[in-house]
Parts: structure tokens; C-alpha cells; sequence
């Protein structure tokens, strides 16, 4: 019977736990695990709790849907049909929301991506996600090159004697393609020099302009990767359902049974 079927481990699972895994690993080789305080001192986005919530809601959904099915437990099933109902509703909710509300979600958008240059060295995942986003699309700040005078290390202020004073992280510049090795130090002083001097060492468009900027190009495969991703949360929605029904009216849930059932 279904009952007594043997548990294997499935790969939702395991992807689980290495979400889990390099989490925690991450937030050991921060020294969080030593001092739990610092998860509530970092100003900005930590990307490890990004990490550690996918990690937890595709453990728990793996095991909800896993041993439902196989142990016919009703309350594990009807837990894991509840949440990806949920999860849609969301996804579906934020969708609108970011369609009807554009000017307040993109002031959002600014207002995060600021809070995140304020805190550019205080947490190195935060560090290398900027980067990785300045690089990736060609930008520097939020709106321009300029915000990251918001960021102590960067501030042009007088008083300040940081080496990076009036400068702009190494991750704005504009590579050589001949040069192998990354220059860290290309940003120093390059907000000290004439505004019209900038385009010839760094990005001057801002990363909101950016992403505004490759979203109209990429909107089918956006739309192509929501719808696809939609359907799916559908379908299993559906064939959760229908378990529980199957369950219901006792003819038990084998494949067959859930081919050949009509509603």
C-alpha cells in the first residue's frame, strides 16, 4: 500500500538543505553564529537571508509534499496545497501591485538600493551583490554616481580622510578588455575630477535607469519565465487537490488512479 511505501530523500529536499548549508556557512564565515547580534546591526539587504528562506520553504514544501503523498497524511497535504496557494497569491498580488503602483514601487526600489550603498562595507555578501549588479548592467548608484556620497567611505566630506574619499567602488569603473587583472583602486578620486570627465573612467547611468532600460527589451522572457513558472505552481496545486479527494473517497493515490479520475 501507500503507506508503506519506503521515504527516499528527493531532490527538492536536498536542494533544501544545501540552501541550508551554505547559509549557515556563510553566516560562520561572518562570525553570525558567534555573535547573533550582528544579524540585526547590518543597515542593509544581508543576501544569506534570501539564501536561508529558500532553503527553508523548499526543504519544508519537499517534506509536506513527499511524505504526504506517500504516508496519505491529510494535514501535511492540505499544509502543502495551503502554501503554494499562498506563495501564487503572492506572486500574483505583487505582480498587479507592480503594474498599477509603478512610480511608488521604482521610489521603493530607490529607497532600497540607497539604504544598501550606505551599508556597502558593512557586510561583504551585500558588497559583492552590488558589485556583481553595477558590473552586470553598466551602473553606478541608484540614479547616478553621485549616491555613493551616501556611503561613509565615499563621502566627499571634508573631515573624511578615507583613501576611497570621493571615490566610487571599483565595480563603476569601465574595464579595459586588455587588462587580466581588476584594478580595485580605479574609482579613487574620480568624483574629485569635472563631472564631464566621469564617462571617461566610470558608468554614469544610475542602476534603476539600467534595469528601466532592459526591461522593455527582455519583457517576453520575463513573461515567458512568470507564466511557465505560474503554470507549474498551478499543476501542483491541482494534483495536490486532487490527492486530497482521491484520499477522500478512499480509492488511494496511485498514478493510474490519478490519470483515469474525472471530475
Amino acid at each position: 500500500s501507500v503507506g508503506n511505501r519506503n521515504l527516499r530523500i528527493k531532490p527538492s529536499e536536498l536542494a533544501g538543505v544545501a540552501f541550508i548549508a551554505a547559509g549557515f556557512w556563510a553566516w560562520s564565515e561572518k562570525g553570525v553564529l558567534l555573535d547573533l547580534t550582528k544579524v540585526t546591526q547590518l543597515h542593509g539587504f544581508d543576501p544569506v537571508w534570501l539564501v536561508l528562506v529558500v532553503g527553508g520553504v523548499t526543504f519544508i514544501l519537499g517534506f509536506a509534499g513527499c511524505v504526504g503523498a506517500l504516508r496519505e497524511n491529510i494535514c501535511l497535504l492540505k499544509f502543502f496545497s495551503g502554501v503554494i496557494g499562498f506563495i501564487f497569491f503572492l506572486e500574483l498580488t505583487a505582480a498587479v501591485l507592480a503594474v498599477v503602483f509603478q512610480s511608488q514601487v521604482r521610489e521603493w526600489i530607490n529607497e532600497f538600493f540607497l539604504a544598501n550603498v550606505k551599508a556597502y562595507r558593512d557586510d561583504i555578501d551585500l558588497q559583492n551583490l552590488i558589485d556583481s549588479l553595477q558590473r552586470m548592467n553598466h551602473c553606478c548608484g541608484a540614479q547616478e554616481p553621485s549616491d555613493w556620497d551616501l556611503n561613509v567611505y565615499f563621502s566627499c566630506n571634508e573631515t573624511h580622510r578615507s583613501r576611497e574619499r570621493c571615490g566610487v567602488p571599483f565595480s563603476c569603473c569601465i574595464s579595459d578588455p586588455a587588462d587580466s587583472v581588476v584594478n580595485t583602486q580605479c574609482g579613487y578620486d574620480v568624483r574629485n575630477k569635472p563631472r564631464r570627465e566621469w564617462t571617461d573612467h566610470i558608468y554614469v547611468k544610475g542602476c534603476i535607469a539600467a534595469l528601466e532600460d532592459w526591461l522593455p527589451g527582455n519583457l517576453y522572457t520575463v513573461a515567458i519565465v512568470f507564466i511557465v513558472i505560474s503554470v507549474l505552481q498551478v499543476q501542483i496545486l491541482n494534483i495536490s487537490v486532487l490527492i486530497l479527494h482521491l484520499y477522500s473517497l478512499g480509492t488511494g493515490t496511485s498514478f493510474q488512479n490519478v490519470l483515469n479520475f474525472k471530475v
